[in-house]
């Protein structure tokens, strides 16, 4: 016999479970999110979990409250005997700090990857990690969605000519040459020098985008000081118009104001985290189906990566 689905979430992505229970089939659990006076939460599940296969759906964006309230609905569902815990992570917070870059720092995305352990989790399913390693973090199975799905049939279906692919950063090399082989176009790079995080002191480009359509492809944007200085500077060498494909929108400090007034045509990116404000230059793409049908395949003992295109 086999066990009851049940689907469950946090507030941080409560629009984007809707439509991915709506997608699925599946009507989302009852949750009570109770407070104390101190601003300490308490969650409980309405429904019975007892034997179940429970998903709980969180991105794991700032503020910390995001991850807090997931672990604590992991370690509820734990003691209320579910048979399986799928924490669904549209984004995975911390995933920057995969590694000890420079002395004395943490490796925020293996602490997180640890609580989720402890908290009773049994498997994770996320999209696009900042760094594909982040999987070894984990001693059980990761399920990991990429946006190209997602992003891929939109491109196409702009019916532009003299497309580039360009990752503006040497990290994005690799995501950016499958597009390049996908799309069977030319790929170029942008190299960057910054003074610390979030401060770019020199940029350039290898490889020729004059004349051409840019598409610039990237896992997120977050101040978006990198894509609005490598847009402009498109612009600047004959670019004929940049699209940014950026599948998670964390959009700090004045990321939507460097945007407006940047040569950017468009910036789309999907709902696995949810727009501050809206933008004419912003466009959201759901991930919604894509997660129902990746859930629907694991039920069913089906191949997941055989749903992605490259």
């Amino acid at each position: 016999m086999s066990a009851q689905v049940k689907f469950f979430t946090g507030t941080a992505t409560k629009s984007l479970a809707e439509q991915i229970a709506t997608a699925y089939g599946q009507p989302l659990g009852r949750v009570n999110l109770a407070y104390f006076s101190d601003g300490e939460m308490q969650p409980s599940f309405e429904d019975s979990v007892r034997g179940c296969d429970v998903f709980i759906f969180q991105s794991t964006f700032p503020p910390a409250d995001n991850l807090m309230e997931l672990l604590l609905m992991i370690d509820a569902a734990k003691r209320a005997s579910a048979r399986q815990i799928v924490a669904v992570l549209p984004y995975f917070g911390y995933a920057r700090q995969d590694r000890k870059d420079k002395p004395r720092v943490s490796i925020g995305a293996k602490l997180t990857a640890n609580l989720l352990s402890a908290a009773g989790a049994t498997r994770i399913m996320t999209m696009d990690l900042h760094a594909d390693q982040i999987q070894g973090f984990f001693d059980y199975p990761v399920d990991h969605l990429f946006a190209s799905s997602i992003f891929a049939p939109y491109i196409q279906s702009l019916g532009l000519e003299n497309i580039t692919v360009v990752a503006p950063d040497i990290g994005g090399s690799k995501r950016a040459n499958a597009y390049s082989k996908h799309l069977n176009c030319e790929m170029a790079l942008c190299y960057k020098v910054r003074k610390k995080a979030n401060e770019i002191e020199s940029m350039t480009v290898i490889g020729d985008v004059s004349g051409k359509h840019i598409i610039m492809i990237d896992d997120m944007i977050d101040t978006g000081g990198t894509l609005t200085k490598a847009a402009d500077m498109m612009i600047e060498r004959g670019a004929l118009s940049v699209r940014a494909f950026c599948t998670h929108a964390v959009l700090s400090g004045s990321a939507y104001e460097k945007i407006e007034k940047s040569g950017l045509t468009e910036l789309v990116v999907t709902d696995s985290i949810p727009l501050k404000q809206e933008s004419n230059k912003i466009k959201v793409l759901s991930c919604a189906d894509l997660f129902a049908n990746t859930i629907n395949r694991l039920l069913h003992d089906e191949s997941i990566s055989s749903q992605f295109i490259f």
